[in-house]
């Protein structure tokens, strides 16, 4: 309820009326006129109520009624107080003041009531009522100015003087709360005047004094009251406050700063009071403070407590006057520049270590509270730091602050007694005694408390909690009850030191950046402003131009000594806490300094985090270097500190901070887990939590970490984390000690470089304590964060990370060199999460990044460049996967930059780091083989970047690659990669250290085949655009179009570039290589050739078949021909493929086979091409160097591939040919010896589908084609192939005179001797290539035959090799060669049967060449002079491989006989013919039998002469009647002397009959004999008319021979088994006898031949006949001497019993015949011989056996016709 609302006027009416009637009862008796007073007032007031009756309508008129009246009213109340009555007293005094609180008092009632008071306070009355009325009086209203005002201050003031206390402690507050009314009612004043008057001009600094009369009331009274209290501090007398008795400068003090403190507006805005400030309060204040500035700690003794100025500090006025100028700073600033420049520097003085403790600690809140004063900060560096010639105060405050710490660590001299007593903001050595053992000065225990403190070099300083962050609470300042000075506790000073310096740090830095972040998001706003239209450019004012100069002014200024104070504290802070707000303001002030581009003091501060992070005197050199330019710097900077303390030069804690200081390691010793070191800058003891190893390149031993280094490592984490942007190049700094601190902590890189905790490789491991392990992760957790951070760096901030990275990297690169130590992989780890994190805008960063990495995977230590690959491979798997705008597949620049690297690692030569390299190929092929594009190129080169060098694994992982490349990707990669796929496909092919990749490679080249093959189409568009848009770049830039196999089609490119790559495999130096690439090749060609225009045939015959023939031949032909022991591993080698030679046979087999397939296969196509002649003459050439190659297996396989090519046929003779063949007995094995070769169209392909592809592919090349090619033949139109036969037979020819040439006579040793096989395979091609030229097959071309197949069959085997091609020797078989060479002959002389007349002339030729044959079956051929072992000589005692010749020649025996056989056959067909009769050929029968019938039993083998007999039996049975017929021609006379001496070499040949031919033997071979005797008898004899004489007389002589063949009279031991042919003699002696004695003797010739032989018959039977009677007496009479003589005599016997047997037969025939004979022809001679024998006969009676016996009656019977004489001629007379 308000003063003066109805009910409280009501009220007081009421009051006042009892107040009145309450006095006039008091007053009643003892003051009568005080009575009346009240009782007239008590009228007075119901006369004025009466006067304003409605007091609820308009109460404040009754109010204004009353104040007019007051003076009446009050006046019973004034009476009342003068009475000094106690109890009327206080009734008055109540009364008065409720009229003041209802303020109707006037100003003359106000004058009234004071002079009242005023007596009162004189009387000593009633003070404390007093003081409450002059307050109620002066706060309610305004009436009270000038003089009453000064009086009703003054009474206050006395009052405060008095001897009580509870007054004066009253009148205190009422004096204190009586100025500020005055000056609030000037305020108040101001305000109502405010816009009426015209104002004042601002107050100018230097303003002159202006009249006091121009102030209005309530200031007049305020400048007057401001002005006494000036009066009285400076001990002078007042103007105004007349009356004053005493007065304090404490008081006055503190009244002067409650109203500096509490109107600051009233001194500025008025210039009478800025004047009073200047001149009178500074003055005073810089006056009072004289004491404190001369003082020196100790040069006075004790002060006392005395108002009057003293030369020695005063606690009290010292203390009050640092408030008054903290309110004066704080407040005129701006008015009082200069004034505050000499305050500032007085303040920084006090804080000077030889001032008194107690005032260091004023001095120092003092400081503390302008450093929570950002703003003002600022000024002072504007007004005077940035000034020329001023004092660089804001400079000075910092670095005596920082001064002021340092000096706190100073223990001071033990002389000084004044340092026991004022062991105040510093210690002494407590601390150190403590740690000794003994109890501190202090009191403190030792160095292990808990407590918060700093401790260093012995130092012990407690911190304790001194104000709120950001608040200067003092405390000493507001000890303003304290005369003495107080004792300060230990470390106070020290914690508000250290609370100034954080609020100092944190002031400046959150003012700046607050300003700096308006500024920046002014500057967006004007961007976008910019951006979004075009408008002119704003009206607003840009940001103050001078701020950034101001900011970085105020840095500039504070950062030295904020530094050296800040790293002090940290080396020397104990606690957690205190540590990290040390960190937070030095992250703070680097941030800042990053953000306003001041590089030194960024990196100062930077450094001293990443110092306090490692270990004590780490030598790190990114820090040391840094450090050396730095400290230079700085200790510039600090030179120019006015206020060091001598004893210790900032520049010293600079050097140890940045580590250029040098003293003995830290020793430590681990009890359980904790370790204390005591550090030779500080012995804090500090709790060890991890041991570790430091980076270095020398061994340095361990490093400890303590619980502290880790602390400032989160710092420096936290730093790069949120203020990354800022860092720039001192990321270098920051990086380079995280890694240190990594490595020690032994935190070693996992998947995407996150770090985690790991074992060390090497020295002893890193000991951490459980502690630190909690903090591990958390650690590892930041740094990952920290990097993930950089996503929201700019992209300038992002390139200094990388770069320092980099460098980072780079250095840990050289300290890797050389040694095998685990190396650093922090840098390259990190760079792999900044990559990662950054995807989205890796091409900026991509580049430096890799360019790096790259090198990393190169360096000599394995572990590094594994983390080089890693990194490099991860960043571009995740390049490629990651989600870019726009799509990779829109990008290529983009793609084919992320996978560039992939490709330069190729350049690598360390195998991990191309097994790396594969894997990510193979992981990519995996996730994004559908989208490669146009990277497939750089894919495939890197898994085709093979080297033989690389070791077996590496090469299996890109052999995977390229399978899954072929067997998923083709279809979705560009057809112009096709090619690149085809040659690294063959790269894997070529390598040599694993082979079944090579052979698999071949399989794969094998699935491109396929693969072209059924894309045909669709790969010929894709290719013919991308040839079209080729040509037309390069026409653009007028160079040809640069392509291997250009203008072939561009499909068909392809094709050759794969048959060109399986060329070189095949030229491989491994056989399986050779074998599969050389099968694929012409299976490929085979199944797919189809799709080739006709033009590309011609490339692929010539530059690719032969091509591949030539190498193959050169290598064949060049290979080495030592044994090759094993085929790697323990594979044994087959003797067949034991040299390189052999291997290389083998390919040239396969190859030339392969290329006569295709000849036979594609043959129509190949002929139109042009030049097939020549291209049939260069196959043949490689037909025949193979053929005559030194290798049987080659030389054989060539000539399948020739037997193979003769198979082509003419289209149009087709069916005839086969018929033909088949009509001449042409074995089918000749026509196809390679089985089926010829429809080799590539594993199971169906050839119409391909032909289908080819015809659509060849409409495209219809037209260009058409005209090169010549036009086909016409149907029907036989090919013109002779050329090519006959150039066929000249090969054949050659090759078979080269490889049948016998050696020349001076070689001791053939160098190579055909083997059978190839030769029977060379004489079974006749037959084949003869149905092609037998047309024009001439007597010369036979000729050349003849001797080729002569000279086949004269070629001896080696003689190990014997057992495999000869028979068995008791079996006369033929080898396969001479069966060839028979047939070849047969398929000769049958196309002569059936051929024309003129072929016939042939067959005396072919005779000829069998007759040869025959001869070898008694004379084997020569092969030139070769030594050589005949099979057949040896037949008797089995022939001996081992024996010393290395060539055997075969039996001939079983050819010769089988070529007799042919001869018989083929003469009993030709016998007729005119050739045959003309060139004698019975003659060269006969004449060829002679040697075999001549030798007999001298032949090799016994058949021979055998088959002779029976031979010329047929022949002569068949030609004798031919010879007769032409007798008169006289062709055949030159025959019959040869066939007379035939029958005489065979019928009385020279040879013995073998031992051990048994009697049946000897029977039979008499049989045939007897045989030829009788062909004598029926075919010769019978028709002697028609032949020569000569011929019959050699006969009858030979017949005469035969008949009395008997044996020489001598038997010696050697001719006992020898056998007389008996039944031979006797058919001889018949057919003689027959011929002699028959009728038909027509000439005397005849006859006198028959009558020699008649007498020479007789005489023998008679030399035998005596002979034997001879040897039966003497056998008779002597006894033989022994067993073995007895079975002699036996043998001779027995031999002589047939002989006596045989003629005594004779002669019984002889009889016969004699007796059938016309006795006319028989001579008078015979019959005397014919009965001389009787008595001999008679005389053999004698004789013991009856064989003879019997034979002896059989010749005795016939003598009984010349038991009568003969009658005579004279008797008879007959003649």
């Amino acid at each position: 309820m308000s003063t003066s609302s109805p009910e409280a006027v009501k009220k007081l009416l009421e009051n006042m009326q009892t107040d009145l009637r309450s006095l006039s009862m008091e007053c009643k008796k003892k003051f009568p006129p005080v009575k009346e007073a009240a009782e007239s007032g008590i009228v007075k007031i119901k006369t004025i109520a009466a006067r304003n009756t409605d007091i609820l309508a308009d109460p404040t008129e009754l109010l204004n009624s009353l104040k007019e009246n007051s003076s009446e009213v009050v006046q019973p109340f004034l009476m009342g107080c003068g009475t000094k009555e106690p109890k009327i007293t206080q009734l008055c005094l109540a009364a008065i003041q409720r009229l003041m609180s209802h303020e109707v008092v006037s100003e003359a009632a106000a004058g009234n009531i004071i002079n009242m008071l005023w007596q009162l306070m004189e009387n000593g009355l009633e003070e404390l009522k007093l003081l409450q009325t002059v307050l109620v009086l002066l706060t309610t209203n305004t009436v009270v100015h000038d003089e009453v005002l000064s009086k009703a201050i003054v009474l206050c003031f006395r009052l405060h003087f008095t001897k009580d206390n509870i007054t004066n402690n009253t009148a205190a507050a009422t004096v204190r709360q009586v100025v500020t009314v005055v000056f609030e009612r000037m305020v108040a004043e101001d305000e109502r005047f405010k816009g009426m008057a015209e104002e004042p001009p601002p107050v100018q600094g230097n303003s002159n004094r202006r009249s006091v009369s121009t102030l209005r009331p309530s200031a007049k009274d305020a400048y007057m009251l401001f002005q006494d209290l000036c009066q009285l501090v400076n001990a002078d007398a007042p103007y105004w406050l007349v009356g004053m008795t005493e007065m304090t400068r404490t008081f006055g003090l503190e009244l002067l700063e409650s109203v500096l403190n509490d109107f600051p507006g009233v001194f500025l805005q008025h210039q009478e009071f800025s004047f009073l400030l200047k001149e009178r309060v500074c003055p005073l204040v810089i006056k009072l403070f004289s004491p404190n500035i001369k003082f020196r700690q100790g040069s006075s003794g004790g002060s006392a407590a005395s108002p009057a100025p003293v030369e020695k500090p005063y606690f009290p006025i010292c203390m009050r006057l640092l408030r008054v100028v903290s309110v004066l700073i704080k407040h005129f600033y701006s008015l009082l520049v200069t004034e505050c420049e000499i305050f500032l520097s007085l303040l920084v003085k006090f804080l000077d270590g030889e001032k008194p403790q107690w005032l260091r600690a004023v001095a120092v809140e003092s400081v503390h509270r302008l450093c929570v004063q950002p703003h003002l900060l600022r000024s002072f560096c504007q007004s005077y730091d940035m000034k020329q010639h001023s004092t660089k105060v804001f400079r000075d405050i910092v670095n005596a602050l920082g001064s002021f710490i340092q000096s706190l660590f100073i223990v001071p001299s033990a002389g000084n007694p004044a340092s026991v007593n004022a062991v105040a903001g510093g210690s002494g050595s407590a601390a150190q005694t403590a740690v000794q053992g003994g109890q501190g000065v202090a009191g403190v225990g030792g160095g292990l408390t808990t407590q918060a403190a700093f401790e260093y070099r012995g130092t012990w300083i407690p911190l304790m909690t001194v104000s709120v962050q950001g608040s200067a609470k003092a405390t000493y300042l507001e000890m303003l009850d304290k005369v003495e000075p107080p004792s300060i506790p230990e470390g106070y000073a020290m914690s508000v030191a250290f609370s100034a310096l954080l609020d100092l740090v944190r002031g400046i830095t959150s003012m700046i950046e607050r300003e700096l972040s308006l500024e920046e998001e002014a500057a967006a706003a004007e961007a976008a402003t910019r951006e979004g239209l075009e408008a002119p450019a704003s009206e607003e004012s840009p940001p103050e131009p001078l701020a950034h100069q101001v900011w970085e002014e105020m840095v500039n200024a504070c950062w030295c000594g904020l530094l050296a104070a800040l790293s002090l504290l940290l080396d020397a802070s104990t606690d957690e806490s205190a540590t990290e707000s040390i960190l937070k303001a030095e992250l703070t002030m680097a941030s800042l300094c990053g953000r306003l581009s001041l590089v030194t003091p960024r990196d100062a501060f930077i450094t001293a985090i990443c110092k306090a992070s490692l270990p004590p005197h780490y030598a790190l050199t990114v820090l040391s270097s840094n450090a050396t330019t730095l400290s230079n710097k700085i200790n510039a900077r600090l030179s120019e500190l006015v206020c060091l303390p001598s004893t210790m030069d900032i520049r010293h804690f600079f050097n140890k901070t940045t580590g250029t200081l040098s003293s003995a390691a830290a020793s430590y010793s681990i009890q359980g887990q904790n370790v204390q070191i005591i550090s030779p800058s500080s012995e804090s003891h500090q709790q060890v939590v991890a041991v570790g190893q430091p980076l270095t390149v020398q061994h340095q031993g361990t490093v400890v970490l303590t619980a502290k280094n880790i602390q400032c490592m989160r710092t420096l984490l936290n730093l790069a984390h949120c203020h990354g942007a800022v860092l720039g190049t001192s990321w270098q700094l920051v990086l380079a000690t995280l890694q240190h601190l990594v490595w020690i902590l032994g935190l070693k890189p996992g998947v995407g470089g996150v770090l985690k905790p790991g074992r060390a490789v090497e020295g002893p491991s890193t000991v951490l304590t459980t502690a630190v392990m909690t903090d591990l992760p958390v650690i590892s957790n930041i740094l990952s964060r920290l990097f993930e951070s950089s996503q929201y760096l700019d992209d300038v901030s992002l390139h200094h990370l990388i770069n320092a990275l980099c460098s980072l990297s780079m250095e840990a690169m050289e300290m890797a060199y050389g040694n095998n130590k685990e190396p650093s992989l922090f840098a390259v780890a990190k760079l792999l999460e900044t990559g990662l994190v950054n995807m989205d805008r890796i091409e900026i960063l991509w580049r430096p990044l890799t360019a790096h990495l790259l090198e990393v995977c190169q360096h000599p230590n394995a572990r590094m460049r594994e983390w080089g690959a890693e990194a490099v491979t991860s960043l571009i798997k995740a390049g490629l996967s990651y989600k870019h705008e726009p799509p990779l597949s829109q990008n290529q620049r983009l793609q084919l930059l992320l996978l560039n690297p992939l490709k330069e690692l190729s350049n690598v030569l360390h195998a991990d780091i191309r097994q790396k390299q594969l894997e990510c190929v193979l992981q990519i092929l995996q996730s994004q083989g559908d989208s490669l594009g146009p990277g497939w190129p750089l894919v495939l080169n890197v898994i085709g970047a093979i080297r033989n060098d690389q070791g077996e694994s590496l090469i299996r992982t890109a052999f995977q690659c390229l399978q899954l490349v072929v067997t998923d990707f083709l279809p979705t990669m560009p057809c112009t990669c096709l090619q690149i796929v085809v040659e690294v496909a063959g790269s894997f092919g070529l390598q040599n250290q694993e082979l079944n990749i090579s052979l698999t490679s071949i399989g794969l080249l094998w699935n491109i085949s396929d693969y072209f093959f059924q894309r045909g189409e669709a790969i010929t568009d894709e290719l013919e655009r991308e040839e079209a848009l080729l040509e037309k770049q390069a026409q653009e830039k007028g160079e040809p179009l640069n392509r291997p196999f250009h203008p072939a089609p561009p499909f068909d490119c392809l094709w050759l570039c794969l048959y060109a790559k399986l060329g070189e495999l095949c030229v491989d130096p491994r056989p399986a290589v050779r074998k599969s690439a050389g099968q694929t090749l012409f299976s490929t060609i085979a199944a797919h050739g189809t799709l080739l225009q006709q033009p590309t045939w011609h490339i692929v015959v010539w530059k690719v078949l032969f091509h591949l023939l030539d190498c193959v031949r050169k290598s064949s032909t060049t290979a080495d021909k030592e044994k090759i022991e094993s085929g790697g591993g323990n594979i044994l080698i087959h003797h067949s493929r034991d040299t390189a030679e052999k291997q290389w046979a083998e390919t040239w087999v396969l190859t030339l086979a392969g290329v006569a397939r295709i000849f036979n296969t594609r043959r129509y196509l190949l002929q139109q091409l042009g030049d097939f002649f020549k291209a049939w003459e260069v196959l043949l050439d490689h037909i025949q160097s193979a053929a005559l190659s030194k290798n049987n297996e080659v030389s054989l396989a060539a000539l399948k591939s020739f037997q193979e090519i003769l198979q082509i046929v003419t289209p149009v003779k087709d069916a005839d040919k086969s018929d033909a063949l088949a009509a001449m007995g042409v074995p089918p094995v000749l026509v196809d010896p390679l089985g089926g070769a010829t429809t080799a169209a590539g594993p199971g392909r169906p050839l119409l589908r391909s032909d289908s592809l080819a015809e659509r592919l060849a409409q495209r090349y219809m037209n260009s084609a058409q005209a090169q090619l010549p036009p086909p033949p016409a149907p029907g139109e036989e090919l013109d192939d002779s050329a090519l036969w006959w150039s066929a037979w000249n090969t054949w020819y050659r090759t078979g005179t080269e490889c049948t040439r016998p050696p020349p006579p001076g070689a001791d040793k053939p160098s190579f001797i055909p083997s059978q096989p190839f030769l029977t395979a060379l004489v079974q091609i006749f037959p084949a290539l003869y149905q092609h030229v037998k047309g024009g097959f001439s007597m010369e071309d036979l000729r050349k035959l003849g001797v080729i197949l002569h000279g086949a069959v004269s070629v001896p085997i080696s003689s190990d090799a014997s057992p495999f091609i000869l028979p068995s020797y008791t079996e006369a078989v033929l080898t396969s060669l001479q069966e060839a060479v028979l047939t070849a002959l047969d398929v000769l002389q049958k196309a002569i049967c059936v051929g024309p007349e003129t072929l016939q002339v042939m067959y005396p030729a072919i005779f000829e060449q069998l007759l040869l044959f025959v001869e070898f079956s008694c004379k084997p051929p020569q092969y030139g002079k070769l030594e050589t072992k005949h099979v057949a000589n040896a037949k008797y005692n089995q022939i001996q491989l081992f024996a010393p010749a290395e060539w055997v020649a075969l039996n001939y025996v079983p050819f010769a006989e089988r070529s007799l056989e042919v001869v018989v056959d083929l003469y009993h067909k030709t016998a007729c013919h005119k050739a045959v009769i003309n060139e004698k050929v019975l003659q060269n029968i006969i004449k060829t039998l002679r040697m075999p019938l001549g030798l007999k039993y001298a032949c090799p083998a016994e058949s021979t002469w055998k088959l002779a007999v029976s031979s010329l039996l047929k022949v002569l049975s068949i030609g004798l009647p031919v010879a007769r017929q032409h007798a008169s021609s006289g062709k055949f006379d030159t025959m019959w002397p040869e066939l007379a001496g035939a029958f005489e070499d065979f019928l009385f040949t020279k040879s013995t009959p073998p031992d051990n031919l048994s009697i049946q033997e000897f029977q039979k071979n008499e049989a045939i004999d007897v045989e030829v005797v009788q062909l004598i008898s029926t075919e010769i004899l019978p028709f002697a008319n028609f032949i020569p004489k000569e011929f019959v007389g050699q006969i009858m002589a030979m017949l005469n021979k035969g008949s009395i063949h008997s044996q020489s009279s001598s038997f010696t031991e050697a001719e006992i088994d020898v056998r007389m042919r008996e039944e031979f003699s006797k058919v001889c002696f018949e057919t003689l006898l027959q011929f002699s004695f028959s009728n038909k003797a027509t000439t005397p010739q005849e006859g006198y031949i028959s009558r020699m032989a008649l007498s020479v018959l007789l005489q023998r039977a008679q030399d035998v006949l005596r002979r034997y009677v001879e040897d039966e007496r003497l056998s008779g009479r002597c006894p033989l001497p022994s067993a073995q003589r007895m079975k002699l005599d036996c043998h001779l016997l027995r031999q002589q019993v047939t002989e006596i047997i045989f003629v005594l037969k004779a002669v019984s025939t002889l009889m016969d015949s004699l007796k059938k004979t016309q006795p006319e022809n028989v001579d008078s001679n015979t019959w005397a011989q014919v009965i001389a024998l009787y008595p001999t006969l008679v005389e053999c009676i004698t004789c013991s056996s009856s064989e003879v016996s019997s034979a002896l009656k059989e010749a005795l019977g016939p003598f009984k016709d010349f038991m009568q004489p003969p009658v005579s001629k004279v008797q008879n007379g007959e003649s």
